[in-house]
């Protein structure tokens, strides 16, 4: 049987030393996580990244660029693929309240992230460590295509 697959976003937000994250209940843990979820049937990747930062933050953003795909394979046999942002607040005031499941926001220093047992996954990280060392990419790598009738 195939294991299930998902596409999510995911931003990696970065202001005076300090990355924000959110702070999330997965099956009664709480974790630390990038604004990032799933990309809705017929939205485009960039969509799904402003909607997901304003639902999990309350803040408007303006991405910036791109720090590329990454795949996960959880222990529940979910293999994850992540397409990540760079992108920084339009605000430092959230607008909008938060979605259910998001505790809180908190903005924290790479050597605090680095130190919490409990990052949603590895590519919490990893999407931060590739921000710091400069692998960021135009956005312009990405395509939208429009919809072609081909029949």
């Amino acid at each position: 049987m195939p294991t299930p697959i998902h596409l999510t976003v995911a931003a990696v937000i970065h202001r005076k030393g300090r990355y924000l994250l959110v702070r999330e209940q997965i099956d009664g843990v709480l974790v630390y996580n990038q604004p990032a979820g799933h990309v809705e049937a017929g939205e485009n990747l960039s969509s799904a990244m402003l909607r997901e930062v304003l639902e999990e933050t309350g803040h408007e953003v303006e991405l910036t660029g791109l720090i590329g795909l990454s795949t996960y394979h959880s222990p529940s046999k979910t293999t994850y693929y992540r397409v990540s942002f760079v992108a920084q607040l339009l605000s430092d005031e959230a607008r909008n309240p938060l979605d259910p499941e998001i505790v809180d926001t908190t903005w924290l220093t790479y050597d605090e992230i680095k130190a919490q047992p409990n990052l949603r996954s590895p590519m919490v990280l990893s999407d931060i460590d590739r921000f710091k060392f400069g692998e960021i990419f135009p956005l312009e790598l990405l395509r939208e295509s429009k919809e072609i009738d081909i029949s």
